[in-house]
């Protein structure tokens, strides 16, 4: 196991190093951060701007490999991820985005393993009847409808549901208001704030999850190793409990661990509709923004969480299927 390990950390950390390498240059070569020093009213002088530019390590004037050897040994010496054209650090703007997302879709990402696996293997285990008809007619419907409009539906119904109460159960932006010291006083407002949105993400990743696993779960129940269990003499259910689900859960189990990527670097819809300040939304705002080092930073992270979601996988693939080997 150690070995294994060993073995595809050392690969991962190569392919990391070449992407976020690979990042820094397309983010240099498509990027003018000289174009929001420019477009300040009033403008800079020019000086101030090649000073300003200078200080950042953003001067496009300066070689291209010259500045990626600058920000490398800072990443590598310093841990410092470099700064954006408005002046702020890198590490100081993304590590409570980091947070503001892992709140968000946490809670969102377990309900919906929960709640879709559940009803995954309740309809395969009643295929055809009217359980699986009710059930996956509803994820059909629900997988046409697009994210940021079941979130504005959902959003009117809390809305609607706040004015008959007369006063406001569920917030529609960010994720506190409270500034009080009562910890109980902001888990309710936390609450509050949170739930509409994780419903929304609830909903699309249950769905995912449900379809997912039924159709993992009919393959299994087909199989000839579930036939020879019945002629043994188990009954369906036994059979497929004993050994159907074991293997259908293989390949869920390694969608969830690539879904550990999406924990941390937040979801980019949702939070751009809620007004929540996290990991996606502060991705977009980099890209407006011609923020380089911004950007590389959150592929960096991104490819972190995907790599150890992609190892992850890989062990569970290999714990749940003995038919792996771990070399």
């Amino acid at each position: 196991m150690f070995k294994f390990i060993v073995k595809r950390l050392g690969r991962y950390i190569v392919m990391l190093f070449v992407a976020v390498s690979m990042t820094f240059f397309l983010a240099s070569w498509f990027m003018h951060p000289r174009s929001n020093y420019e477009s300040r009213t009033p403008r800079p002088p020019p000086q101030s701007i090649e000073t300003s530019l200078n200080n950042a390590n953003l001067n496009d004037k300066t070689n291209i490999f010259v500045r990626y050897w600058r920000w490398l040994t800072g990443v590598i010496t310093r841990w410092d991820w470099g700064q954006s054209p408005s002046g702020q650090r890198i590490n100081s703007i993304m590590a409570p985005r980091i947070l503001a997302s892992v709140e968000l879709v946490t809670l969102a990402t377990v309900l919906s393993i929960i709640i879709g696996i559940a009803i995954g293997v309740y309809t395969a285990m009643r295929q055809y009847k009217w359980q699986d008809t009710v059930f996956t007619g509803l994820a059909s419907v629900l997988m046409c409808i697009p994210v940021p409009v079941l979130a504005l539906l959902l959003i009117f119904f809390f809305i609607n549901i706040n004015t008959w109460a007369g006063h406001t159960l569920f917030y529609v932006t960010g994720l506190s208001s409270y500034t009080g010291n009562n910890p109980f006083e902001w888990f309710i407002d936390f609450c509050q704030h949170i739930f509409i949105p994780t419903l929304v993400l609830t909903i699309v990743g249950s769905v995912g999850y449900h379809v997912s696993q039924r159709t993992y779960l009919l393959d299994e129940i087909r199989a000839d190793y579930v036939r020879t269990a019945r002629m043994k003499g188990l009954t369906r259910k036994q059979a497929i409990r004993k050994h159907a689900l074991r293997a259908s859960f293989i390949p869920t189990a390694m969608g969830i661990a690539y879904s550990i990527a999406g924990v941390f670097t937040g979801a980019t819809l949702t939070e751009t509709m809620f007004g929540i300040e996290g990991m996606g939304k502060y991705f977009i705002n980099a890209l407006n923004n011609n923020d380089i080092y911004g950007s590389v930073a959150y592929m960096a992270f991104a490819g972190v969480t995907t790599l150890a979601g992609a190892l992850l996988a890989d062990i569970v693939a290999a714990l749940l299927d003995p038919r792996i080997q771990m070399s």
